[in-house]
Formats: C-alpha cells, sequence, structure tokens
C-alpha cells in the first residue's frame, strides 16, 4: 500500500496508575487505504480502543504516548497544536463509540447536540443546519427526523441512540469512520440493521472504515482486511477471506476455534489461560505463555511480522524457517 489514509508506527501507550506503568500497546504498526474497510479484531482488554483513540488524541490523562507515529494523510498527529487537531477531528476522522447512552449528553436533545457537531465540523458556512441535521438523522434510517431533532436521549431505545450516534459521525464529509463495537448491548435484529447501515453509508459515500470488534462475523462480512490484536500487539494481518480460510497465527487459530458452531454438536474449544497483566507482561511473544506450539525464542523476544505472501504477514516464530526457506529458493 503505497499511500495510507492512516499510518501507525511503532505506537506504544502507557497507562500511569498505582505502583507503575501499564505498558497496553507494545509497537502497533496499522495502516487503512483511502476508501477501505479494515476490521481490528481481538478478546476484549488488548488495546484495540486505545489504539483508535490515540488516533483522536483522546486518551485519558493518565495515559502516555512515549513512541511512536500516527500519520493522517502523511501528517503525525502526535505532532499537531490544538486548531490543526481539532480541524482533524470535525472533517477528517470521526468515531462511533461503543456506549451510546455515555456517548450523548442527557440534559440537551438530540438536535442541539447534532447542531453543536455540524458547527464545528465544517469551516464552511452552514446556511441552513437543520436540513443539514434532518438529512444526516435520516440517512442514519431513524424514523420521524423532525421529531427526533427535539427528542432527549432517555426518550430513544438503544437502536435509536445508536444511529444518533452514527448521524453525528455522517452529518459532515469525512475520510474515515471509526466505529467502535457499534453493535454492543443491542438485539441481534438490531445489530444486523446497525451493521448494514454502516456499511452502506461508507460504501455510498466512499468513506474509509475502522471496525473495531471482538466478533469475528461482523468482521467477515464488513472489511476488506483483518488484523488480529492480542495484548497489545498486532500478531497476524490479511485480507479478510485469507484470514479466514488460512489462519496461521496460533492466537487467530484459537479464535476461530472458539467460535460455536450451529452443526456437528460439541462445544467450542476456547483459549486456555486469560490476557497477561499490562504492568509485568510476559517477555518476547506476549502470547507464549497460552500457546500449545511455544518454543525456546518466543519467551526471549517479540517476533517481527514473516511475510507468508498474498499480503499475509504473521508474528510468530513458527514461520521463520519457512519464510527463510522461501527466501533461498
Amino acid at each position: 500500500m503505497k499511500d495510507a489514509l492512516l499510518d501507525i508506527r511503532n505506537l506504544h501507550v502507557e497507562y500511569k496508575v498505582y505502583g507503575g506503568l501499564l505498558k497496553v500497546l507494545n509497537g502497533v504498526n496499522f495502516r487503512v487505504g483511502f476508501g477501505e474497510k479494515v476490521g481490528l479484531v481481538g478478546e476484549t482488554g488488548c488495546g484495540k480502543t486505545t489504539a483508535m483513540k490515540a488516533v483522536l488524541r483522546i486518551l485519558p490523562q493518565l495515559a502516555r504516548i512515549p513512541k511512536g507515529e500516527i500519520l493522517v494523510h502523511g501528517k503525525d498527529v502526535l505532532k499537531l497544536n490544538a486548531e490543526d487537531l481539532s480541524e482533524l477531528r470535525g472533517a477528517g476522522l470521526s468515531m462511533i463509540f461503543q456506549d451510546p447512552t455515555s456517548a450523548l449528553n442527557p440534559v440537551f436533545t438530540i438536535g442541539q447536540q447534532l447542531f453543536d457537531v455540524i458547527r464545528y465540523s465544517t469551516k464552511e458556512k452552514v446556511t441552513d443546519k437543520r436540513e443539514v441535521a434532518l438529512k444526516a438523522l435520516r440517512e442514519a434510517r431513524l424514523p420521524d427526523a423532525e421529531r427526533m431533532l427535539d427528542s432527549y436521549p432517555v426518550q430513544l431505545s438503544g437502536g435509536m441512540r445508536q444511529r444518533a450516534c452514527i448521524a453525528f459521525a455522517i452529518a459532515t464529509a469525512r475520510d474515515l469512520l471509526i466505529a467502535d463495537e457499534p453493535t454492543t448491548n443491542l438485539d441481534v435484529t438490531i445489530q444486523d440493521q446497525v451493521l448494514r447501515l454502516i456499511r452502506d453509508l461508507v460504501e455510498q459515500k466512499g468513506t474509509s472504515l475502522i471496525l473495531i470488534t471482538h466478533s469475528l462475523g461482523l468482521a467477515r462480512e464488513t472489511t476488506d482486511r483483518v488484523y488480529v490484536m492480542y495484548a497489545g500487539n498486532m500478531i497476524e494481518m490479511a485480507s479478510t477471506e485469507e484470514v479466514f480460510e488460512q489462519p496461521l497465527h496460533p492466537y487467530t487459530r484459537g479464535l476461530l476455534a472458539s467460535v460455536p458452531r450451529l452443526t456437528g454438536g460439541g462445544f467450542a474449544e476456547g483459549i486456555p489461560g486469560r490476557i497477561p497483566e499490562y504492568k509485568q507482561p510476559p517477555p518476547g511473544c506476549r502470547f507464549h505463555p497460552r500457546c500449545q506450539h511455544r518454543f525456546e525464542p518466543c519467551s526471549k523476544e517479540m517476533p517481527p511480522f514473516f511475510d507468508m505472501g498474498n499480503g499475509h504477514q504473521v508474528a510468530c516464530y513458527l514461520y521463520q524457517n519457512e519464510q527463510e526457506g522461501g527466501q533461498s529458493d
């Protein structure tokens, strides 16, 4: 990928807590092209949301970024001044947060909040904010958009609140939409409707999409490429089809084996153990304490990415000899 809309390079994020530092992100690399739909998958607590909040520089005050670059259109977000950062958040990037209840202010109507989004999201003068707001609500497939403008968040169902957050994200033109677990706490029918809505909108507008999810099914239905993340590290990257047809990393295989099957009976296998403590993460590959295939190098040094062809990369020493053999031919 020669040109990338978003290019994260060797990103480290730490949280200062009582007794030390939580080393949450450990050298993350991540790229999104123009008009591309990318999935970021991994179990809860692996650092997916932290990585994307770092892109918008909305990490909590306890967080710090000791190393790394976050390039958007070639400009390092971490070096932007307040004015340029505000412009980036307003017109370049937007994020649909995991919990619409906490993302919406309960004391203002949907219309009041949406008007503010429109006002601060574009340098151009908007002559009719109400019309722009109504268009966004209709595109988000909210019924009776006029009534929605005057409604408070508490008057809306969970699905409607999530659609309102989507309307906020698409009210003005955006280059990149980050959707953080957008179907959490919604029933299955509404989950499907919200996911279809996001997919249709990004295709119609040509917007790039990052879908953060621990649901492999959502990533398979929605994305072009998938990054698999574990305990603050990217461990596998490939096209969505390649990841599901030929997973390479033991963790990726374990994730796929954990998905319940509708036929054949039996139980999903699962992955033994749990994500390590970030205050004292294990040396080397952070997955090695849970890995059935670990051997000597795994506990000493974090493996680099090995290129397995067709854009499929995996950070696992199991494939070191295979790559070296391929290079020697």
